[in-house]
């Protein structure tokens, strides 16, 4: 449950070549498909070179990563976001979906890590929020068979596309904020069963690739 909760930071994810490629392919794919995000919160999965490079990333970081999130193996296809003035990624909270914490099962969605490729001019700030509040969590908890310690909490999932009354729910919830301000080209990594966000571009563009980081099965 300790890693669902955690934050932890890969300063320098990937190098500069690295870096101005991964902008070339992306731009270049961005260019041939006019792909334009329908809402704030909406992904567009990366073409392949993008997904290489991001791979080779991962790989690298793995020991950093694991410092904080040990059960962490692999990570899913990267999805793009693209933000302007005015956008932002209100309060949503992932989970551990049911089926995803027995033992034997699937790989397990531990964290999830957030590439920044080009920080808005103002605002765009990642955040995550904490709360001691019991409304967050689910009667779920991992049984003798589960790969969690028996016991284990499971927070509620309240998505970016939840209906009224679980965002109703959320905003209800007294909760603080823990902004971050990374260096250029750093990954934020956090866990599964934290709130998080993105604060309102108030100039320039924000750019970001995000993917869910898996333990095994």
């Amino acid at each position: 449950m300790t890693e669902t909760l955690a934050v932890q930071t890969v300063e320098g994810f990937l190098t500069p070549d690295e870096t101005e490629r991964l902008t070339k392919f992306l731009d270049e794919h961005l260019a041939a498909t006019g792909w334009r995000p329908a809402r704030p919160s909406d992904g567009l999965v990366a073409p392949g070179g993008v997904q290489e490079i991001l791979a080779a990333g991962v790989e690298r970081a793995l020991p950093a990563v694991r410092r904080v999130f040990p059960s962490v193996t692999t990570a899913t296809p990267w999805d793009y976001h693209d933000l302007g003035p005015g956008d932002r990624i209100e309060p949503h909270l992932h989970g551990v979906e049911e089926g995803m914490d027995a033992a034997g099962g699937r790989p397990q969605r531990v964290a999830r890590a957030a590439f920044h490729l080009w920080e808005a001019d103002e605002g765009g700030e990642f955040y995550v929020e904490t709360a001691s509040s019991e409304a967050l969590w689910t009667d779920r908890t991992a049984g003798p068979g589960s790969a969690f310690l028996p016991g284990t909490r499971f927070a509620r999932e309240i998505s970016h596309h939840a209906g009224p009354e679980a965002t109703a729910a959320l905003a209800r919830v007294p909760r603080t904020r823990w902004t971050s301000a990374p260096p250029t080209g750093t990954a934020v990594v956090y866990g599964a069963q934290l709130v998080h966000g993105v604060a309102t571009v108030r100039a320039g563009r924000l750019r970001k690739l995000i993917t869910n980081l898996l333990s095994d099965g």
